[in-house]
């Protein structure tokens, strides 16, 4: 038996974990998974998720080598083969759709464990880079986007998102987010409840704002149950009061700041009283708030912080900009207690390893939805599979992904695929996406290799440096998910050298390029990094990162916009074209009545929920984790569960504009009337799929539900929140 330190890199807490492992080699046994107290960030917090990793090495449903799809009098099967083979077919497949429909007509989809993955991130992008494709989607335009676009008008670049202080506020606004269920996201932020408690008893406030009490609202000093999608007229209304009753104070930010005016002019319609009736939040309560925010900007500082139920939603920009905003104008932007650049040992941003961003160089095909970063929004993929004509979408890449349960009008999407000439994912199960592909390229798992953060540090509440090795050797014959992408990389450019643009000479310099990077592993890259980015004198290179696995603390954060703010003039321009374009157009889909049903009634809105067992759309094949009462219950508040004559537990039918579904009610008062919440990343009892486990506790996927039309309306990014939804008894 042995002890090893590693990480949980399911989500974005990476909490730091002890394992006993029992044996050496591929058939070594992992005995039991427990928190490191050692870690200077996680502190010892561990969550079901992780010991779920025992789990997922073990799954039997995961594939360990390629397999490719093969149909037989209407019947499929999996054929197991070899990487050699696999390889061809996959180069095969994609240059012929290359040479016959264009570049374009080769897709990406990268799914949201990618950016967990540090092998994805290094070598990844050699092999998407060479399909010459602007069909490039991601799980960021189902999630935080409008982070991102914010982040890049603001402060200069897309990564440069300030963290929630949360270790030394005194109040924190908390609007659309439930960190006790997510551990944090875009903040994190393990072990976060003990670091909650611990603002209570500084003197501090907690205040969350969402239609359900959610577990973080349940611990909360107090909880607004707003009304889905109005959460933009409340942050306006917010910054209204800031002005009104003269309480903005951004002290040394205030040379920085650019179009103040245009702010206050611009929120002049959204007084309190007037966003009251469509935000379900009365005046003087707003008026409050914005009054405690300032007021603890001279008590050790606040922070106001939204999340995913802000984000996706129709004016998900809107949100995330108003909330910077609020920090700003109160002096809670690059201060203690407030919100703060990170300073990671690696730094991607000063490193310049990631662009700093750019939103609407192009528009797609069909609907002309805007880019950001070189993505489409994935509420297009399916129309840009389906619409005909020169660049429509005929072969597909997926990476990690489970777009079928997890971007928006599923069922389109899941017609879609059957339709495309060739299909490969980069995965290691046969999921309901996955199912439709043509050769499957399955990476070992978490626990077979060794992991540095190269994002969530950037992104942690605290700055730490933590490198871990594998816990478990792979098979002989298994590949990392680096290896793949550098194989694949280097097998198209030589295919596809005749389809190429430019010189000899160009093209010679990128096959060398990447031959060379595929021979460079991540951890020869990370410690390339360290040596160039000065991170030895704040103590950090590989050998101490292998001589402390438990991580090495680099401090709290602190202060640091003057170095590090990349816009232009390093002035903060508060006023972006786009903001002052949209918010004159802002009050008219509150003033609009919810469309009616067959029944006549007016329709309920249709929210999300997460839970801390669920991993999204794929650790559902856990045992462990779906265990007990089901959770993938449609929560209806007992005044419209009476209108519609329903009892706890009864199944109902769920329509939408996209779909219907059949699920279980939960009548609860934790949630508004007029709403109902229905968890993510379910829906596993499909033809096709290879999770026994998970389809023998199927549930239903809200995204039968989303509308695919229903988008926020600067970036496109997905709108899960607020659907018109009608129910009745199944």
């Amino acid at each position: 038996m042995r002890t090893q330190h590693g990480v949980c890199n399911l989500c974005e807490a990476i909490c730091g974990l002890t394992f006993q492992v029992q044996g050496d080699g591929p058939q070594a046994r992992i005995i039991s998974v427990k928190g490191n107290d050692a870690d200077p960030l996680s502190r010892g917090h561990i969550c079901p998720k992780a010991v779920a990793l025992k789990d997922l090495h073990e799954d039997p449903d995961r594939l360990r080598q390629p397999v490719r799809r093969v149909v037989e009098g209407g019947v499929t099967r999996w054929e197991p083969i070899g990487w050699e083979q696999a390889f061809d077919m996959v180069v095969e497949g994609l240059v012929k759709v290359r040479e016959q429909h264009g570049a374009n007509a080769v897709a990406v989809y990268q799914g949201n464990p990618n950016v967990h993955n540090w092998g994805n991130i290094t070598h990844g992008h050699l092999f998407f880079s060479q399909l010459k494709t602007r069909a490039r989607f991601s799980a960021t335009s189902a999630d935080q986007l409008p982070h991102h676009v914010v982040a890049h008008w603001l402060y200069g670049h897309q990564l440069a998102i300030p963290i929630p202080d949360i270790d030394r506020t005194m109040y924190m606004l908390v609007l659309g987010g439930n960190p006790l269920a997510s551990n944090g996201s875009l903040m994190t932020v393990p072990d976060v409840r003990a670091r909650f408690k611990a603002l209570k008893a500084r003197g501090g406030k907690l205040v969350v704002v969402d239609p359900r009490r959610t577990e973080t609202a349940a611990i909360a000093d107090e909880h607004l149950a707003i009304d889905p999608g109005s959460d933009a007229a409340w942050l306006l209304s917010l910054v209204h009061t800031l002005f009104g009753e003269e309480l903005t104070q951004p002290g040394a930010l205030e040379p920085l700041l650019d179009q103040v005016k245009a702010v206050r002019d611009a929120v002049a319609p959204f007084s309190p009283e007037a966003t009251a009736a469509h935000t379900g939040i009365d005046a003087a309560t707003t008026r409050r708030i914005a009054r405690e925010l300032t007021a603890a900007s001279s008590q050790g500082g606040g922070v106001a912080y939204g999340r995913m139920g802000v984000s996706t939603q129709a004016h998900g920009v809107v949100c995330q900009w108003a909330i910077q905003v609020i920090n700003l104008l109160t002096g809670n932007i690059d201060r203690e207690g407030g919100a703060l650049l990170t300073s990671p040992a690696l730094n991607l941003i000063q490193m310049k390893l990631m662009g700093p961003g750019h939103l609407d160089a192009w528009r797609s095909r069909v609907r002309g939805a805007p880019e950001f970063s070189g993505e489409l929004p994935v509420s297009v993929m399916a129309e840009e599979m389906l619409t005909p004509g020169k660049g429509q979408i005929r072969a597909l890449v997926t990476s990690a992904g489970n777009p079928v349960l997890s971007t928006p009008n599923g069922r389109q999407l899941d017609e879609a695929l059957t339709q495309l000439d060739f299909m490969v994912s980069v995965d290691f199960y046969v999921n309901e996406t996955t199912h439709h592909a043509d050769v499957i390229l399955p990476p070992t798992c978490f626990v077979e290799h060794d992991h540095y953060d190269l994002v969530f540090l950037h992104l942690a509440v605290r700055n730490v440096a933590r490198y871990s090795e594998a816990i478990v050797q792979r098979a002989p014959d298994a590949l990392h998910d680096w290896e793949i992408y550098g194989e694949l990389a280097q097998r198209y450019a030589r295919r596809a050298w005749s389809l190429e643009r430019g010189g000899v000479r160009s093209r010679l310099t990128g096959l060398l390029s990447r031959a060379l990077m595929k021979r460079l592993s991540p951890q020869r890259l990370l410690a390339i990094g360290l040596s160039r980015s000065g991170a030895a004198r704040r103590g950090v290179t590989m050998a101490r990162l292998r001589a402390h696995p438990e991580g090495i603390d680099l401090g709290p954060l602190q202060p640091s916009l003057g170095k590090a703010l990349q816009a232009r003039g390093k002035r903060i321009d508060l006023m972006p074209a786009a903001i002052r374009r949209e918010l004159p157009q802002l009050i008219a889909p509150f003033t609009t009545p919810l469309p009616t049903g067959d029944t006549g009634r007016p329709a309920l809105k249709l929210i999300g929920r997460r839970e801390v067992r669920s991993n999204n759309s794929w650790m559902h094949n856990s045992e462990r984790l779906v265990s007990g009462k089901a959770r993938c219950t449609l929560w209806i508040h007992p005044e419209d569960a009476q209108r519609h004559a329903l009892r706890d537990g009864q199944t109902v039918t769920v329509a939408s504009r996209t779909g219907r579904i059949q699920v279980p009610v939960h009548v609860t008062p934790d949630i508004r009337s007029g709403v109902v919440s229905l968890p993510h990343g379910w829906g596993h009892d499909r033809e096709g799929v290879q999770l026994q486990v998970a389809r023998a506790h199927p549930g239903a996927s809200i995204n039968d539900l989303t509308d695919d039309r229903q988008t926020d309306r600067i970036s496109a990014n997905a709108a899960f929140s607020a659907v018109p939804v009608w129910i009745e008894a199944a």
